[in-house]
């Protein structure tokens, strides 16, 4: 597959009527170009992503791009890339989809734990603790407005001049997937095959607690300088996230303490149901573990060490159930950068996104999550026969970015078929549960039931006090009411003599029964409060989805 953006095609060109002029390229993958911008109508340097040609032709991509690139927009958090702009624009008489965001200078991830690693090994653990609460801080905000990012890793997580933690890219892995394009046919998989969870790998529907597992295997990373699974191709590596359990990270790294093993192989678990319940509770943990112990250097296993792999990019691949690895080699792919990159080809370090440099944020109480355990925890992700994947350190290709529409893996019977896919896809409601145990019987509902968390509560004011509209001053702006517990959401209501609101059961247990799942009128929307309409909300059951 060729890609137009290679060379920064559209340097030197201009977007919106002339309003950002493109300059340098920063950087370029896969999916999108990333250029260094001047906005003459504010008068200041931006960073503009482009999709590439053959994903910008078409109308529903570009559609989905559009849609993610508002929900971005609406993540606002010192550790998030701020969005200031989203549109469409004519370049050579092709429709170009782009995304304006806040431009500075700073070092990705990968290029700082190359440092460590030629240094010391590895990251310090606390270091690395403090890097990864940082993320989940960033993905704690994401996930409450329902945005998995599906594809953490250390190309996308940015240090700032001033040491603040960035997370960047949200959306485009997700839109990848929800989209009907020609490059992601039905049952492919689109993310970084050294960090998916199984749930991602085998192709079924995945929530938040599938970035958590990302995560994890990034800490990982960062506290051994070294992948858990790596292989030479990314089916292999996927079946690895799906029936290899991960070495002890202390067994890699001499000097970590028993909490940090014990934090990483929760995050690791193949049953999503095993992890942490929610990034604020595992951030919780990586703060507390952070303060537990007396940082110590890196005491690396003589020949553990391995590339760390810092540079790997974004595959697209069939789910694990529908093909077999081949046991040996290296899957054919048409696009391949160097190893060890800035995940858009710009090699580390180098300039990149912007972001706002602000300072950090509160530490949260304890979680009012508690793990689901014992008879209600679905077994865990397995596929039948369980064909070890390939091990070793792998060849050169292992660690390359990829796009592959189709792939074909010579591959040789260790015996049985494999067990027929039980697909969920990726669903529009980013909610829909990924624990991956049929939902059909109500005694498995009954088991896999989550009750309401009350703590998730609307202050009375933003009813009784809500902003004004931007456009009429008789006019309010209707509350954000999503994510809410219901019973606080009808005393908010009753408190500003809004009565008149209907509710719209829904099966969804990853955030409890009574949570609000939607709201409509949505939340922003200009409303007359002498004469509100009917609010509808969806609220949860508890029950996971039929």
């Amino acid at each position: 597959m060729s890609h137009d953006g290679a060379q920064g095609q559209y340097a030197g060109r201009a977007l919106a009527g002339g309003r950002y002029q493109l300059r340098d390229l920063l950087g370029q993958g896969g999916m999108a170009s990333v250029h260094l911008a001047y906005d003459s109508v504010l008068d200041r340097q931006v960073a503009i992503k482009t999709l590439h040609t053959e994903l910008g032709r078409e109308q529903a991509f570009r559609e989905r791009f559009r849609r993610e690139a508002q929900s971005v927009a609406k993540l606002t958090h010192t550790n998030i890339v701020s969005v200031f702009d989203t549109g469409e624009d004519d370049v050579d008489g092709m429709t170009t989809p782009y995304i304006v965001m806040e431009y500075v200078e700073g070092r990705p991830l990968g290029s700082l734990l190359d440092e460590d690693v030629r240094q010391q090994g590895a990251m310090p653990a606390d270091k690395a603790l403090k890097i990864t609460a940082d993320v989940l801080a960033a993905l704690e905000i994401s996930h409450e407005m329902g945005l998995v990012h599906r594809d953490i890793k250390p190309g996308n997580v940015m240090m700032t001049k001033r040491g603040v933690v960035k997370v960047m890219d949200f959306g485009i892995a997700r839109a990848m997937q929800s989209g009907v394009t020609s490059m992601t046919q039905t049952g492919m998989v689109v993310g970084t095959p050294q960090y998916l969870s199984p749930e991602q790998a085998l192709g079924r529907g995945v929530d938040a607690r599938s970035d958590l597992y990302s995560v994890g295997i990034m800490l990982f990373q960062l506290v051994t300088g070294r992948l858990p699974f790596d292989a030479d191709s990314p089916l292999a590596i996927a079946y690895a996230h799906v029936q290899e359990e991960p070495p002890t990270a202390s067994s890699i790294n001499r000097a970590l303490p028993p909490a940090v093993d014990a934090l990483i192989t929760r995050a690791l678990k193949k049953n999503p149901n095993e992890r942490f319940p929610s990034a604020e509770a595992m951030r919780g943990e990586c703060l507390r573990v952070a303060q537990s112990f007396h940082a110590a250097p890196p005491s690396i296993v003589p020949g553990s060490q391995a590339p760390s792999g810092a540079g790997v990019g974004s595959a697209v691949f069939p789910p694990v159930d529908q093909a077999t690895p081949a046991p040996t080699g290296n899957v054919q792919t048409p696009y391949q950068p160097t190893p060890h990159q800035h995940p858009y080809g710009t090699p580390a370090p180098s300039p990149a996104y912007g972001y706002p440099q602000q300072g950090g944020y509160p530490t949260p109480g304890p979680s009012a999550y508690s793990p689901q355990q014992g008879p209600s925890t679905p077994p865990p992700y397995n596929i039948t026969p369980q064909t070890p994947a390939p091990g070793g350190s792998g060849g050169g290709g292992r660690n390359k970015s990829v796009i592959i529409g189709s792939v074909v893996v010579s591959l040789i019977a260790v015996g049985g078929l494999i067990t027929a896919l039980m697909m969920n896809g990726d669903k529009e409601d980013p909610q829909a549960g990924g624990g991956g145990a049929p939902a059909s019987a109500s005694a498995s509902k009954a088991a896999d039931y989550r009750g309401p968390d009350t703590s998730k509560e609307i202050d009375k004011e933003e009813c009784e006090e809500p902003q004004e509209s931007y456009n009429d001053p008789d006019k309010i702006r209707l509350p954000n009411f999503k994510f809410k517990y219901i019973g606080s959401v009808k005393e908010c209501l009753q408190a500003a003599g809004w009565g008149d609101f209907k509710i719209v059961k829904v099966d969804e247990n990853t955030y409890g029964e009574g949570s609000v799942r939607d709201q409509f009128p949505p939340a922003g929307t200009d409303v007359d409060p002498e004469n509100m309409p009917e609010i509808t909300f969806k609220v949860s059951t508890g029950n996971p989805p039929s």
